[in-house]
């Protein structure tokens, strides 16, 4: 501590950015003379289309403390082992985006390598009956792995659906027993300092002002100080990601929910279906020069599975992000800082990652330019990361049924992408860069599973005996499958840890605070990958 430290720190929105900043700041920043205060209206709503999440959440609830079964039972979460693809190859195709590996490598060969030269030798299955977590994600099987579980049960990495608005709500809670301060009111105005241009406090409707010397904005797209008030300028990408609007409804359902979320290509976007304890959330994505809101609303209501529960609600975005996330003494977390499409569910993830960053790269109150511009090349790398693996999505389909799909089959992609398409045409490789979030599996099962073949594969793959291999991924295939079978339904772990879903039986006795579900599996698999059998 000495007279350069920060000493008030001003979150300016709540929602799930706000409150992940605040819950993660009382945690790790308490210093004994940093104050958090976060700054929100009841009277502005949020978004909270982010209802979907990608594993290394798991990590940032770890961090905090919290307990995964409350944690659940309080945001009406389930658990998710990956995406489901509906139409993005071709009309009436589906494929599965796993979390967690397929199969094991063998002989220092990738799996993905082997199998695809045994896919010239004889007809195979689609790649992902070799995933642990795509087996049990289409079976309606989950359960969570124990410390200690075999090999197989290990490869269940998941992570959750939830209700952003609870999830908020959740932190919110969290972050006040650290120490958080929340003032109720609306920004009207914010002051800058005459010498350097820095933010010095926020004023609000009723006359207070809010001083601070290091500003979070999470304010959504507005980007009230970040853009408003320091006008850092935006990066538009729409030439890549042409969706622009968005219509969002939530609707019952029947039966236990899914352990997955799928998304279904449609004619001018896609429409997300995510599976909650008591309700479906849905929405469909769309490009507005190709369809009308009054289309878009009409199509998602078309195809939900239940009755509405509530009016549509309309979105409009541009994707793409701000030119700096880090711009004087602002840091923009979630929709101010960029919005990627929530195709891959990496909305939640930013917010996250942009936290890690700035804890990890914390200023004084000189505000050392270095720190500040690792911190935005970092958040850009991640950015364009993103943004090229949803890219993929769009390049790689076959589709020709309409003229949004024509659009995206023949555009120019970035040379990032292109570089990665080209590679893995060629023989299957894939090189992850730096710190990329998506790793090997993520890129093999959407170009697989979007007619991205490689015309050869790694010349490392034909030095392994054949047959041997032909064996052990026979051996690996049966052993996820008698797996499967043994674990629980996913309605019936959930009910296990406390959760209420809708239309199912009342809950089972929660587990203890502290406790693991009893068919967690520590020990019963039928099958140990461990040994190598080359």
């Amino acid at each position: 501590m000495n007279e350069h430290t920060i000493r008030n720190v001003v979150i300016v929105g709540g929602g799930t950015a706000g409150w992940m900043a605040a819950a993660a700041f009382s945690r790790f920043l308490d210093n004994g003379v940093a104050r958090i205060t976060l700054v929100e209206s009841e009277e502005i709503g949020t978004v909270g289309v982010g209802e979907a999440t990608i594993p290394p959440l798991l990590t940032f609830n770890r961090m905090l403390g919290i307990n995964e079964n409350d944690f659940i039972r309080e945001t009406g979460g389930t658990y998710k082992l990956g995406i489901e693809f509906d139409g993005w190859g071709d009309i009436g195709e589906r494929y599965f985006h796993p979390f967690g590996a397929h199969g094991h490598d063998l002989g220092g060969v990738h799996f993905h390598q082997l199998y695809l030269r045994e896919r010239k030798r004889r007809v195979m299955q689609d790649i992902s009956a070799w995933s642990m977590s795509a087996v049990a994600a289409q079976a309606g099987k989950f359960a969570r792995p124990a410390e200690g579980a075999q090999s197989a049960v290990k490869e269940l990495l998941y992570a959750f659906h939830f209700d952003a608005g609870l999830y908020a709500r959740f932190l919110r809670r969290y972050a006040e027993a650290g120490g958080v301060q929340r003032i109720e009111g609306k920004i009207v105005d914010v002051a800058l300092r005459p010498d350097d241009g820095h933010v010095a406090a926020v004023k609000l409707e009723d006359g207070r002002s809010v001083e601070g010397e290091l500003f979070i904005d999470c304010s959504g797209f507005r980007g009230l100080l970040i853009e408003e008030a320091l006008a850092t300028g935006y990066e538009d990408w729409r030439h890549w990601l042409p969706c622009d609007r968005a219509v969002a409804v939530p609707s019952r359902y029947s039966g236990d929910p899914d352990p997955f979320t799928r998304a279904t290509a449609r004619g001018a976007g896609w429409q997300w279906r995510i599976p909650l304890q008591q309700r479906m959330g849905n929405g469909l994505v769309y490009c507005s020069d190709f369809m009308t809101a009054e289309a878009a609303e009409r199509e998602l209501l078309d195809n939900l599975e239940g009755e509405p529960l509530a009016e549509p609600r309309h979105l409009s975005f541009v994707t793409g992000r701000r030119k700096l996330g880090w711009n004087r003494n602002v840091v923009a977390l979630g929709l101010s800082s960029g919005f990627v499409e929530p195709l891959e569910s990496t909305s939640i993830h930013l917010v996250q990652s942009g936290i890690a960053k700035l804890i990890a790269l914390f200023p004084d109150q000189r505000f050392n330019a270095i720190e500040r511009d690792e911190y935005n090349r970092q958040m850009r790398d991640l950015y364009e990361d993103v943004r090229d693996f949803v890219i993929l999505h769009y390049k790689a389909t076959r589709r020709s049924d309409t003229p949004f799909w024509d659009r995206c089959r023949n555009m120019d992609v970035p040379d990032t992408l292109q570089r990665k398409i080209d590679l893995f045409r060629a023989k299957g490789r894939v090189f992850r860069e730096a710190a990329e979030l998506f790793a090997t599996t993520s890129w093999v099962a959407v170009c697989l599973g979007q007619h991205i073949v490689p015309e050869e594969h790694e010349p490392a793959a034909d030095a392994l005996d054949e047959e041997k291999v032909a064996g052990a991924l026979e051996q690996m295939r049966q052993g996820y499958l008698q797996v499967a079978a043994q674990l629980p339904s996913h309605g019936d772990f959930l009910r296990h840890t406390g959760a209420s879903l809708a239309n199912a039986p009342a809950a089972l006795a929660a587990v203890p605070a502290q406790g693991e579900p009893s068919f967690s599996f520590a020990s019963e698999t039928p099958f140990n990958f461990s040994a190598n059998p080359l």
